[in-house]
């Protein structure tokens, strides 16, 4: 099985029923206070969605370093900015579709252009988010954040790998922007799991070259090994690739992948129009062009629904994974 045995990933990772399943926003709130057990200039704001945002177990073992905002995303951020100007590490929460997406000035202009050191919290993201429908999805995050000079930007692909990046960008000087989701998803990394910033993981690799490379980011990652283990039935080689940090890139792993298979996939519940898709594409294009395809929202807003129905409906289930391979496939040079 091509599983990559050194990133040590879960035992039973194509069992997705003996997996347990946990949202990436849990993640965030261990990261959290771990990273404020650490560093007393941690501190944290949200916007009046303390419990969902998952700050809640900060605000409740440090309320001297939490900060009630109230729905006031644009001061939030410009609060966070100026804290960040006296020496803080200030987190700043909310529903994403809200962080950053109204305070998207403000994040630009007092926080990025100003090269605070103020980490973006963005939770409930893409249309897993479920019967909130559309105005609560944000599915546009990647697109405009990765646009902004100086702000790093990332996508965990579960439980385990939100706390790891959650607690490393306390370490980093300079504006973050992590995206999490709500829903329960599969936690298939561990604790031993390689993790670096800037730098991505090569989950599954079948043995010699790869037909296509798969490259995905947060958990329709987990989506992106199950189609390569139905892949490999069929005789098609994959590469999965882990591309959690979307800003800074690991561009020499893409580039590589891109080599090695001559066709790519790229898997994002986001717009498939500015997300990581794109950021990949903006990267070979220059460097190792190669026919791609990309999965993810096309061109529509969210809707209400069950999550795993509504990742079928928009295009971003297993079959569909499949079916992209197989077209890429067919433009191979």
């Amino acid at each position: 099985m091509p599983i990559n045995k050194a990133v040590k990933l879960a035992d039973n990772i194509l069992d997705i029923k003996l997996l347990e399943q946990k949202p990436t926003r849990d993640g965030f709130g261990l990261g959290f206070v771990q990273a404020a057990d650490e560093n007393p200039a941690v501190i944290g704001l949200c916007a009046d969605l303390t419990e969902s945002t998952r700050m809640e177990a900060f605000a409740k073992k440090y309320p001297e370093r939490f900060v009630e905002m109230g729905v006031a995303e644009q001061n939030m951020a410009s609060v966070g900015s100026g804290l960040a100007a006296v020496g803080k590490i200030p987190y700043i929460t909310s529903y994403a579709m809200f962080s950053p997406g109204r305070n998207w000035e403000q994040i630009r202009t007092t926080i990025c252009y100003n090269n605070q050191n103020v980490k973006i919290i963005g939770s409930h993201t893409g249309v897993s988010v479920g019967p909130d429908g559309a105005t609560h999805q944000a599915i546009e995050d990647i697109a405009i954040t990765r646009v902004i000079p100086n702000l790093q930007v990332f996508a965990p692909c579960d439980m385990r790998e939100a706390q790891k990046i959650t607690y490393a960008i306390s370490k980093i000087n300079g504006p973050c922007y992590v995206r999490f989701a709500r829903e329960k998803t599969p936690v298939f990394t561990t604790d031993e799991t390689p993790f670096e910033i800037g730098k991505a993981q090569i989950f599954w690799d079948a043995d010699g070259k790869p037909d296509v490379a798969i490259i995905a980011c947060g958990p329709l990652l987990h989506n992106a090994v199950l189609a390569a283990a139905e892949l490999e039935k069929e005789g098609i080689k994959i590469r999965v690739i882990n591309n959690f940090s979307i800003k800074p890139m690991d561009e020499q792993t893409i580039i590589q992948a891109a080599k090695d298979a001559g066709a790519i996939v790229t898997v994002e519940e986001h717009q498939v129009a500015g997300g990581m898709g794109s950021a990949v594409a903006e990267v070979l294009a220059k460097n190792y062009p190669e026919p791609m395809e990309f999965v993810g929202v096309q061109n529509r807003f969210g809707e209400s629904g069950a999550p795993n129905e509504l990742i079928e409906a928009f295009g971003m289930g297993v079959p569909h994974i499949n079916d992209a391979v197989k077209k890429v496939l067919g433009r191979k040079h």
